[in-house]
């Protein structure tokens, strides 16, 4: 008998020995997965904000996370989930011996794996470690996991990770973010049987998604309480109060965006230096104004449907309805922002994000067309040039060589007609070619196309269609631009985003990039003219009642581009419509027909929700007023008034207007 004993306690301890030596080994080879819980790094979203501090976006990379430190998650928080799903969790040590014999009996007696013993400890290492198969193995490395954790976090740690990782159903992960999707509440907010509802999701969370499957979500959360019940963890009166409450439940996804393609931007500009900039829990501080923004939808809209109902009367009433008729590729951007700060305002960049969310405003390259104008203007107003000087407005044929074939190229005005002389002022303000392409050959082509290098555009042709706007570029690019003119001859860069704040308080601010191009009193003679484009030129539709403003339209070849440019004492407009395959639009659609009456909205109603902002341009000290052949007009030291003999003698040297070749 003493032998069988010896031999019973030989072969225990070998038995011990082995097993021991074996878990160790297991150990081994799985203690490194426990550094992905300790250095807890979760996927968080990125809130976007406008410059008042509202809610413009949630953004994410997979998981929509908000996260929460612990010593912000209310008390019966932790009190419903630990009554429900480890009431020991403060007492043992990663795993609960009493569970796991309780655990083994019952699937004992079932036969199979019918009930778990998981601590939330275990739970966590389950989440992120291991998987969730009902397996020996799995759970002898979870309990392993589980115990090595408890001695390295605190319990207060293992929670704080707890609840923020796990999914709570309907895409939300972390309890910060299942209460605002489900309640649109703070935790701090939310009522006991609304913490029940939520601590009892991680269980089966598509299961009891109250937005599914609400009298299952609600008999889930009456366990809850009635467990906390049980505990004496609350009192009759706050449990009788909870089983019959019936919340309000939020069917969302907390994705919305209220501003996509103003937020899309500030992602490709941050991408780079913040590749995780849609899953590392920033909060980013845009420039853009929520009700400028909504208005500037409002804008594009506007016009957009006008041309529809134009389309529709033409239809109506042509004989070939499919000539020249709308198409559904008509599409539009829009960007206004602070003329001296470059801050962005607004920023539209399509008619419908949800049809396309293609960004016109700033992926899309188009040709300027006669908005590049005012800045040919300028350029000759710094040659030494006078609102008052006097232009020839004639037809040319100029020569060129294509493949050594010459070929002959003979621009017109709109309209087909010329006036022989204009002076400089009324060529800009009705837009007229030939006067402007004259301009440009005396100053020279080389010279205009440097300075407009200098004022910014890339694409600039080294040859006379350069007068006639046939670059490309990009409406960020000519809202950069026309900050020479709007900021009195200071070209800003325009920005989006004021500031960055990372997961842990650290803040990164960002400001603008200023360039002088020309003087003030210069800048402003060109902003006098462009208010005659509004008054009495090509701009008409653009006035607003109320306030002074500049700018300028722009139609390209055959109504493909059409646009208006133009600027108040204190803030600035690009506007484009097009057709997205850069087809014609109809020959009713251009600058001064489609763009110009969304810049007049969105001035008209801005004003209304900021009628504080300037409402006249200030004069310089150094520009002056003078007489000349009966007209008072602007000059500056560098642009004086013109010699009234030398008028006389550009009047005098027309001779045959149509005859002329370069």
């Amino acid at each position: 008998m003493k032998f069988f004993i010896k031999l019973f306690f030989a072969i225990s301890i070998i038995v011990g020995l082995v097993a021991t030596i074996y878990l160790y080994d297991l150990y081994e080879e799985i203690k490194d997965d426990i550094n992905s819980v300790v250095n807890y790094q979760p996927k968080q979203s990125t809130q976007f904000f406008d410059k008042n501090g509202k809610l413009l976006a949630n953004t994410f990379k997979e998981e929509n996370r908000e996260y929460v430190k612990y010593d912000d998650i209310p008390a019966r928080v932790i009190e419903g989930l630990v009554a429900i799903e480890d009431t020991q969790f403060f007492e043992h040590f990663g795993i609960n011996p009493d569970a796991i014999s309780r655990a083994m009996i019952k699937n004992i007696k079932s036969g199979g794996y019918s009930e778990g013993a998981s601590t939330l400890t275990q739970q966590l290492i389950k989440v992120l470690v291991l998987s969730r198969e009902k397996k020996l193995m799995r759970k002898v490395k979870e309990a392993l996991l589980a115990i090595r954790l408890e001695t390295i976090l605190t319990k207060e740690e293992i929670l704080e990770r707890y609840l923020n990782h796990v999914y709570f159903g309907h895409g939300y992960y972390g309890i910060k973010t299942a209460a605002k999707g489900y309640f649109k509440k703070e935790l701090y907010e939310l009522s006991l049987k609304e913490i029940a509802i939520l601590v009892g999701l991680p269980r089966a969370p598509s299961f009891y998604d109250p937005t599914k499957n609400l009298e299952v979500s609600l008999a889930r959360a009456n366990q809850v309480i009635t467990r906390l019940d049980t505990l004496g963890w609350i009192s009759k009166e706050q449990y009788e109060n909870s089983m019959n409450e019936k919340p309000v439940i939020f069917n969302q996804t907390l994705t919305q965006n209220v501003a996509p393609y103003a937020v899309d931007y500030a992602i490709n500009q941050l991408s780079n230096d913040f590749p995780d900039i849609l899953s590392g829990g920033y909060k980013v501080y845009l420039t853009i104004d929520l009700e400028a923004q909504e208005i500037a939808n409002e804008a594009i809209r506007k016009s957009y449907e006008e041309s529809k109902k134009r389309d529709f009367d033409i239809r109506q009433n042509s004989k070939n309805p499919t000539n020249d008729a709308f198409t559904k590729e008509l599409n539009a951007a829009m960007i206004t922002l602070e003329n001296s700060t470059g801050k962005i305002l607004a920023l539209i960049g399509g008619v419908d994000y949800q049809i396309s969310v293609f960004n016109r405003a700033f992926q899309s390259i188009r040709q300027a067309g006669s908005a590049i104008k005012p800045f040919l203007y300028q350029i000759a107003l710094d040659e030494g040039y006078n609102p008052a000087s006097q232009l020839f407005d004639i037809g040319r044929t100029y020569t060129y060589s294509v493949g050594g074939v010459q070929k002959k190229w003979q621009p017109k005005n709109s309209g087909g007609n010329f006036q022989g002389i204009v002076s400089f002022r009324d060529s800009l303000t009705h837009s007229r070619n030939l006067s402007t392409l004259n301009l440009v050959t005396d100053i020279g082509i080389g010279k205009v196309a440097n300075e407009l290098k200098r004022y910014g555009f890339k694409n600039v042709n080294q040859d006379l269609s350069l007068a006639l706007g046939s670059m490309n570029l990009s409406l960020i690019e000519f809202s950069q631009a026309y900050t020479v003119l709007s900021n009195g001859g200071t070209m800003v860069k325009p920005y989006i985003v004021e500031q960055i704040i990372d997961k842990d308080g650290n803040t990164t601010t960002f400001e603008t990039e200023k360039v002088e191009i020309t003087t003030p009193e210069q800048a402003y003679l060109t902003t006098s003219i462009l208010q005659d484009v509004i008054t009495k030129g090509t701009g008409k539709r653009a006035a607003v009642t109320g306030i002074e403003l500049a700018g300028k339209t722009g139609t390209t070849n055959e109504n493909v581009d059409a646009w208006f440019c133009g600027y108040s004492p204190s803030i600035q407009t690009i506007v484009w419509f097009g057709n997205d395959d850069n087809t014609p639009m109809r020959r009713a659609e251009m600058g001064g027909t489609i763009a110009a009456p969304a810049f007049s909205y969105f001035y008209k109603k801005y004003l209304e929700i900021h009628p504080e902002i300037p409402r006249t341009f200030t004069k310089p000290n150094n520009v002056y007023s003078g007489e000349i052949g009966g007209k008072t007009e602007l000059y500056t030291d560098k642009s004086p008034l013109p010699d009234v003999d030398s008028q006389i003698i550009i009047e005098q040297s027309i001779s045959d207007p149509n005859t002329m070749e370069f």
